[in-house]
């Protein structure tokens, strides 16, 4: 998708203005395609998952979910996979995993960097077909809704991260409410410290103050990164370079372990790779350098940092 200055501008004055002063009118922020992966079902009418997918793509695309108005252009682009490994036909009870996936453009070009791939492992929920999705803001309706709610609200606010320091702010409060409401119900998912990768784990990556850097990394790495590369290749990849070696060391040294980290890795190391296949042998060297220090699993991806020709 390429955008022009003025929609680009506008997305960008729309989401400073709307994080601090919230002048807008509700309207449809996402543009997300949900599928539906029932394969590993045997034995079950199949229509039930074709019926949830409608439903999924409608909910997530028509619920207004903040108080930022996105021309049709400007909505965030995503794509929501859920994989069903297990359903009882008598109780509609679904199991398996959601993979998620969103978009951002770099500023006036054809290119859309990936700004969230992850992997939701904690999908369990109970529905019929034909069960109306209704949003509710105040109350948990059910899991379902309430893990759509969650990953609604935190691609808004990583995407508006990119644009605004501190950007993803409202949302995520709106994605910490229902965390807060998810926890009273006996969901896995959920829980603090239940696990290192689920839904609260996530959240705490983003708002805790010991990993809030990635915050700052996410704006640097887009805004001052990625869109500069555009008109200055050098100067936008000397930012990514500091990114990349210094910011992302200090929430390695807080957090080692933290799921951010995992996160960044899997929506952007490709294309670090692709980044850096003009540097010279020094920024090269010292990108990986850093890299291995946080991913040594990475080791055949990593290489091809250096491998890259100038």
């Amino acid at each position: 998708m390429r955008l022009s200055f003025h929609s680009f501008f506008t997305r960008f004055a729309l989401i400073v203005l709307t994080a601090t002063l919230g002048l807008f009118s509700h309207a449809e922020e996402l543009n997300c395609k949900v599928e539906i992966n029932a394969q590993k079902v045997s034995n079950a009418n199949k229509e039930i998952f074709n019926t949830l997918q409608e439903a999924l793509n409608e909910y997530m695309n028509t619920t207004k979910w903040t108080d930022a108005q996105f021309a049709t252009n400007e909505r965030i682009e995503c794509r929501l996979f859920l994989t069903i490994s297990s359903y009882d036909d008598a109780t509609g009870k679904m199991s398996g995993d959601l993979q998620i996936q969103a978009m951002r453009p770099v500023y006036n070009s054809s290119y859309t960097t990936t700004v969230v791939n992850f992997k939701d492992s904690k999908i369990d929920f109970t529905y019929e077909e034909n069960e109306p999705l209704v949003f509710n803001e105040v109350e948990m309706q059910n899991n379902l809704t309430a893990i759509f709610n969650f990953w609604a609200y935190m691609i808004i606010a990583l995407d508006c991260e990119t644009f605004a320091p501190n950007g993803g702010d409202p949302y995520f409060e709106k994605a910490a409410n229902v965390v807060r409401l998810a926890q009273s119900s006996n969901e896995t998912g959920w829980k603090a410290f239940e696990d290192t990768k689920n839904r609260s784990a996530v959240l705490s990556a983003y708002t805790d103050k010991s990993t809030s850097d990635i915050r700052a990394i996410l704006y640097n790495y887009h805004r001052n990164g990625l869109d500069m590369m555009v008109t200055s290749v050098d100067k936008g990849r000397a930012v990514i370079t500091q990114c990349l070696t210094t910011e992302l060391k200090k929430v390695f040294d807080a957090q080692p372990m933290s799921v951010c980290l995992s996160m960044f890795k899997d929506a952007k190391l490709d294309e670090i790779v692709n980044i850096y296949s003009q540097a010279n042998s020094t920024e090269k060297e010292n990108v990986y350098e850093a890299l291995y220090a946080l991913w040594p699993t990475e080791l055949e991806r990593l290489n091809k940092i250096k491998e890259t020709q100038n």
